[in-house]
């Protein structure tokens, strides 16, 4: 079928959801006014009540339903975004009318910077799409920071290419509409009363039918952008900002995850405008192939089974096989969108300020240097304190065992008895423990397990829990070193924040450890280095 037949089906589809409401409501105005006008006898009075009951409820829930859809193509307010006037960004404004333009589009009457890695227009509309209205457009800071200059205008005409009607008036509409009936079955969703959600589920059937029938139109208006932008900024910088975007939001991910929530935990945060700001640190310390290696390991999203957007490869493909035109093949210009803005570090100040919340906002500013030595500090007590106190328990068993007053119940079991945090051993006493004979399996069967894993004995047993107790020597290790001031904080933005530690230790401590917590421990190598290292802090 022709793409304009398709979209014409569409549009009949999108009238017929909101027409389904009329008959429904107009089906239940006859069965009121036989029920009404209908005698019946003072028995079955009863059965009259209760259908004006459920056609009311039915009712009221089917006009929320027609309401909402009405106005779902409405803007409403963007508190977690930087509204900025062609006065404040005239340079970015720029670029925008130049992408509208030549889309044939108008221009954006607002345009805010939000915290995504995102672009997109949207539009007030009215009357199922037909009747524009307001136009805004959304850019993330961060997709400025990630994307060069050219990169940015086929994003923007990109963006703009989904109003143009490429191909038919309605293709358009049916945009608009899709985005309309998602938002009407959520609304029906969450309705709070059974009449209501009854309804929700015949909404519900009616709009997969329409999104199943319209994903056609709408893949088709994505590929048709595609176009647009390719024709606008080249089809080599089309293809790679498609490349460019997903490989941002990896990195973008990671740096939330990492870095801006580093000390949310302990009540911190990054220095005011770094919460997000600090993603251009990371950007400048990577280069594409780390940057990429940061969403290697990330699940990409599940495809939504209606998305409109076709596979990113299937879209580079199609964009591959247009004919060259006279740009380069590699565009020289590495300028990124952030040079377009003025004062970047108000906006990302301004940005901030309405992301965090109330109580975040609140949270104790330091620098980044403070914030990984915090952190790092924090992790490494948290890695070692189970060592500590199983090494506890178990000196404490023993001891018991030596006077001949402690079972094999309280012995083995882990849980058994509480330590105080003033009263659990230090590194050379745990040291001590190992040289002892205690690690396996006195400590070792104290050490936290998942339930799963108590039933393993032996070797297996071991092999469980040895990277743990690795895990909590180096964390005791970490702390001695922190507090002997031999070790600094590094942000690492091209690697991992940590510690960097003494070059002696960079380059023993992994195999002094292993050692340690060998299945015969040998903690010489270990207590050399803390020997040295004690000399060199002196």
């Amino acid at each position: 079928m022709a793409f304009r037949l398709r979209a014409v089906r569409a549009f009949v589809l999108l009238l017929g959801f909101f027409l389904m409401g009329l008959a429904l409501l107009s089906a239940m105005a006859v069965l009121d006014w036989l029920v009404l006008t209908h005698p019946v006898t003072d028995r079955a009075a009863w059965i009259g009540g209760t259908v004006l009951t459920v056609t009311v409820l039915l009712a009221a829930a089917i006009l929320r339903g027609l309401f909402t859809f009405l106005r779902a193509g409405r803007l409403g307010p963007v508190p977690e975004g930087v509204a900025v006037t062609p006065k404040d960004q005239p340079v970015l404004w720029e670029q925008v009318r130049a992408a509208a333009e030549v889309t044939g589009q108008r221009p954006p009457d607002e345009l805010y910077l939000v915290a995504e890695v995102n672009a997109a227009v949207a539009e007030q509309s009215r009357m199922l799409g037909l009747l524009h209205g307001r136009r805004r457009m959304y850019l993330g800071l961060p997709l400025l920071a990630g994307l060069t200059v050219p990169q940015l205008r086929a994003v923007l005409a990109h963006e703009f290419g989904h109003y143009g009607n490429l191909d038919t008036r309605l293709g358009g509409v049916t945009m608009r509409g899709r985005a309309a009936l998602l938002h009407t079955v959520e609304a029906f969703q969450e309705g709070s009363t059974e009449f209501h959600q009854a309804i929700g589920a015949l909404y519900v059937g009616y709009a997969r039918l329409y999104l199943r029938t319209t994903q056609s139109v709408a893949r088709h208006q994505e590929l048709a952008a595609d176009r647009m932008a390719a024709r606008h900024a080249g089809r080599d910088t089309t293809v790679a900002a498609l490349r460019a975007i997903p490989v941002l939001t990896g990195a973008h991910t990671h740096y939330l995850e990492t870095y801006a929530a580093m000390g949310i935990s302990l009540g911190a945060l990054p220095p005011v405008g770094e919460v997000h700001g600090g993603f251009r640190q990371l950007l400048a310390a990577r280069t594409g192939e780390r940057l990429a290696a940061l969403s290697a390991g990330q699940r990409p999203p599940r495809p939504h089974p209606y998305d409109s957007h076709p596979p990113t490869a299937e879209r580079i493909a199609r964009l591959e096989q247009l004919p060259a035109d006279d740009r380069p093949d590699e565009p020289t210009d590495e300028t990124t969108g952030l040079a377009l803005l003025r004062d970047t570090d108000r906006l990302f100040t301004e940005l901030e300020a309405r992301t965090l919340s109330g109580e975040s906002a609140l949270s104790l500013r330091v620098s980044w240097d403070e914030l990984t030595m915090a952190r790092a500090i924090a992790d490494a007590e948290g890695w070692s304190h189970p060592l500590r106190v199983a090494v506890a328990r178990a000196l404490r068993s023993s001891a018991r065992g030596a006077g001949g007053a402690v079972t094999d119940a309280v012995r083995r079991d882990g849980t058994t008895g509480k330590v105080t945090d003033d009263l659990l051993p230090g590194l050379e006493e745990i040291l001590d423990a190992f040289d002892r004979g205690l690690l396996w399996p006195e400590i070792a069967d104290r050490m936290p397990k998942p339930h799963q894993a108590t039933r393993l004995t032996g070797q297996s047993a071991r092999n469980f829990i040895r990277p743990r107790i690795f895990d909590a020597l180096a964390g005791l290790v970490h702390l001695r070193l922190a507090e002997s001031g031999q070790a600094r904080p590094d942000i690492g933005w091209s690697e991992q924040p940590g510690l960097s530690l003494p070059e002696s230790w960079e380059k023993a401590m992994d195999d002094a450890i292993d050692a340690a917590v060998a299945d015969t421990p040998d903690t010489a190598s270990l207590r050399a280095l803390l020997t040295a290292s004690h000399h060199a802090s002196a």
